[in-house]
């Protein structure tokens, strides 16, 4: 059974930093892929970074100067280093996973390519 637990949301002014994570279990391939999606109330989910067991990752504008997104892979664990937060920002971020898997270098980061979900962390960024 595979299972995505996320941890790491939270509370913070405009401007600070949050770390989510995201331990993956029950994997049965290598080749998988990652990705943070995140959703505004009342909006559409939208994917935010994403990253394959080979490295390749893609981030998307509005975030790349800012996020940072990093696997563990022999450890199935995901990270979101978030820097410099806006208010805009705010949203319950998901924890998503796929495999077997291998993202192209101009893949769109799309909720197709994934199966697996986690339950959702809150980050709110307050001014």
């Amino acid at each position: 059974q595979v299972q995505l637990v996320e941890s790491g949301g939270g509370s913070v002014p405009t401007g600070g930093s949050l770390k989510l994570s995201c331990v993956g279990l029950g994997f049965t391939s290598k080749r998988y892929c990652m990705a943070w999606f995140r959703q505004e109330t009342g909006k559409e989910r939208e994917g935010v970074a994403q990253i394959d067991s080979s490295g390749t990752s893609a981030l998307i504008i509005s975030v790349k100067d800012r996020f940072r997104i990093s696997l563990v892979d022999d450890k199935n664990t995901l990270h979101l280093q978030m820097d410099g937060l806006k208010r805009e920002d705010t949203a319950v971020y998901y924890c998503a996973a796929a495999f077997p898997c291998r993202l192209g270098r101009d893949d769109w980061i799309t909720a197709r390519t994934y199966k697996y979900w986690g339950q959702g962390t809150l980050v709110n960024v307050s001014s």
